[in-house]
Order: C-alpha cells, then structure tokens, then sequence
C-alpha cells in the first residue's frame, strides 16, 4: 500500500458564484440560501465522503453591482481525511456580465475543524485559499484557481516526504466547464480540471465531469453526474488518511453522484 498520508485534493464545487446565478439574483433578492443531498460528496474527481451521502448548505449575498459574499459547507469523511467531519468554506468577489461576457476574481478560503495528519507528518493541518480570476463567453467559462496559503491541502515535505522545508504556495487548478440549457426544463454541464501541485509534481491530477440538471421548479433541481479523475502514475489508487489500519480506497475512480437542490 502506498503511504500517502491523508494528503488529497480538496475543493468546494457547489458554493461558487457562476454569471448565470448572477443574473438570476438581479432580478429577484440579493440574498439566497440553498440545500443539498448528494448521494456523496465528489470534488475535482475526489470522492470526499468515502462514497456515502453528503448534507450540503450554503448562504449568498450578491449585489446587482456584481459584488458577491457566500458560505458554504459539506459534510465529509474521516476515512479521507483524518479527523474530519465539515468542509466549510467562506468565499467573496466580483463578477461583471455584459451580454454573453462576464469576467470576474473571487478569493476562498477552505476551512475543516479538527482535521490535521497524523503527528508524524507534522500534525498537519488541510485548510488552504485560493484565488480565482475568472472570463465566460456564452455557455463556456475558465477558472484559474491558484493558492495563496503556504500549502495547498496539506502538501508539504512533512506529509508528502523529500527536501525538508518544501510547501505548495502556488499550486493552482485549471477549470474549464460548459453549460448549456437543452429546453425549459432541463440543462446539460461538461467539466475538465487540471491540479498541478507545487514542489510534488508526482501528485498532479486531472478531472472530468459531465451531468444532467432537471429543474423541478419552485427553487427545487435534481441532477445525475458522472466523474471521473486521474494522475500519471496511479498515486491515488491506494489512498488512506495516514492513520494506521486506516482504509485504503481509490477515491479518484469513475462513479456516479445523484443530488436533489433546494434554492430559497
């Protein structure tokens, strides 16, 4: 078994502010607040509750301005990562739309309360930020995710091994997706995601997404999506958190997530 050590790709998907939500809450309140149940939690390809369902929720404030703030959170898993239960996430920016063109720049910050490596890897601890430019052109959009903590989820020598001293500010996280709306009712999405990881390149990855998304009207969605994620050498393919008769799994394989949405 490889001894990866807790160490995975961690990222909140659903929380972002997309320029069609944008337009949506022009129009009506600047406040919303969702809920979701996922039948798991998957993001950038990694399936972060062990394969069992996740609780979702999140509020947002988005000024017609373009200005938005949000908090999001999702339950996760011990087995993927070491003593944690929530990713909770805080997030703001700005986001300008004219006609099919929006462009925009957010700052996160991902939060998991008690989770850290185990003590021989230092103790520690996930939590990490990212900036994000961002441009859109109709149904497409580009994100560049790039972080600003001096690790990005933990990578560092300590839990990742080699030169003493070795972090990962600067990894960043290529995210292309495509939108598009097949009638009323029903809306098409495609993802591809690039992690290149700073001073561990042997841990890169690549990520793919494509779903369906039924509105059922009155803030209610449902969805069904297919993941899938990889690297260059199966790093991840005998993954534990680090502790010791942890369970290993592959949390990279292909799977499928079912969700129902509710927006108030």
């Amino acid at each position: 078994m490889r001894k990866i050590l807790g160490v995975a790709s961690l990222i909140m998907s659903t929380g972002v502010v997309h320029a069609e939500q944008l337009n949506q809450q022009e129009k009506t309140s600047p406040y919303s607040a969702n809920v979701t149940f996922a039948s798991q939690y998957i993001s950038r390809g990694f399936q972060q509750t062990w394969g069992k369902p996740a609780l979702q929720g999140g509020l947002d404030y988005i000024n017609p301005n373009g200005f938005f703030v949000g908090t999001w959170a999702s339950s996760v898993s011990s087995n993927y990562l070491r003593d944690a239960s929530v990713e909770w996430d805080v997030y703001t920016g700005y986001l300008k739309t004219i006609d099919k063109f929006s462009l925009g720049m957010s700052v996160f910050y991902y939060y998991y309360p008690g989770a850290k490596s185990t003590p021989e890897t230092g103790s520690t601890s996930y939590n990490y930020g990212e900036i994000v430019p961002q441009i859109g052109y109709g149904p497409l959009s580009l994100k560049y995710f790039i972080t600003y903590t001096p690790d990005y989820a933990g990578y560092n020598s300590k839990t990742m091994g080699g030169p003493a001293g070795k972090r990962s500010r600067g990894s960043s996280y290529l995210d292309l997706n495509f939108t598009q709306p097949i009638n009323d009712t029903w809306t098409f999405g495609a993802h591809y995601g690039y992690e290149r990881i700073k001073n561990f390149s042997e841990s890169n990855f690549q990520d793919v997404k494509a779903e369906l998304i039924k509105d059922l009207g009155d803030g209610w969605s449902t969805g069904l999506a297919y993941t899938k994620a990889w690297d260059k050498n199966s790093y991840y393919k005998k993954y534990s958190n680090g502790e010791a008769g942890a369970p290993v799994s592959n949390p990279i394989d292909s799977t499928f997530t079912m969700s129902v949405k509710k927006v108030f």
